[in-house]
This record gives structure tokens, sequence and C-alpha cells, in this order.
């Protein structure tokens, strides 16, 4: 029962954390009038691609936390503080910069995570390598917006 719970908890606070977060902080107008690059997404993968990221940080996390990989699991929380600062400074605060350095802060904490978990526990790693091509992705159009805008 204890281990149920404790992936409810992950859960929420992936899922529900990203929501949370995701709601209040979403492109306006000013995002729209920015100079986008050549590989800006559609508005309407976010959603489903986070929906489905957040799904795999959580059972990541939690198969961390499970297997008492304290290493990880302080990764693991690192770019989940992370992932939630970086939207209200993007998208609410219009901080293109430190939105981007927080963003490369994320990454480094994401590949802890996976460095700490690869020989460990497969799953968890394996969870991680869509966020991290995401995330390498997003990394990209934040800088290329920063320089297209700034």
């Amino acid at each position: 029962m204890m281990r149920w719970l404790s992936l409810l908890a992950f859960l929420a606070v992936s899922l529900g954390g990203g929501l949370f977060v995701g709601a209040r902080n979403t492109p306006d107008d000013w995002y729209r009038h920015l100079e986008k690059p050549w590989f800006n997404p559609p508005d309407w993968i976010f959603a489903p691609t986070w929906t489905v990221l957040y799904v795999l940080i959580a059972v990541a996390g939690w198969r961390a936390f499970r297997a008492a990989n304290r290493r990880a699991v302080v990764a693991w929380a690192v770019q989940m503080a992370l992932n939630f600062l970086w939207s209200p400074l993007f998208f609410s605060a219009h901080a293109v910069l430190p939105a981007l350095v927080v963003i490369l802060g994320m990454l480094a904490a994401i590949l802890a995570f996976m460095a700490r978990t690869g020989g460990r526990d497969p799953i968890a790693f394996w969870c991680f390598v869509p966020y991290a091509a995401w995330v390498s992705y997003a990394t990209l159009l934040n800088a290329a917006i920063w320089r297209l805008n700034g």
C-alpha cells in the first residue's frame, strides 16, 4: 500500500505541479510577438508532450526513492524545482536570459539524475531520456529566442 501511495505522491508533485505552474504561466501577446526560430513547434504540442513527460518524470523519481538512491532523488528534486521555475520566468516575467540560465541548470540536474540511475536502475534512466531530449530542444529554443530578440 505504501508503495502505491509514494507513487501517487510523485505523480501529484510532477503532474500537479506541472499543471499548476503551466496553467498560471501561459504564452501571452508578448510571446506571440517574439521572433522565433524556424524550429519553433506549434503551441498544441506542449500540453500532450508535458503530460507524458511528467508521468515519466514521476515514475523515475519514485523508482529512485524506492531504491533509496538519495543522490538521484536530490537531482530529481533539483530538476523539478528548476522545471517549475522556468515557466514563470520565461512566460510571466519575460526574463528570457534568466530562463535560459535556469533551463541549463535543469538540463544539468536531469543529466545528473541519469548518471546516478544509469547503472542502478535502467528503467528510471530510460524514463528520463525523452525528458532530456525535450529539455535539450527547449534549451536550444530558449537560446534562439534570446538571440533573436535580445
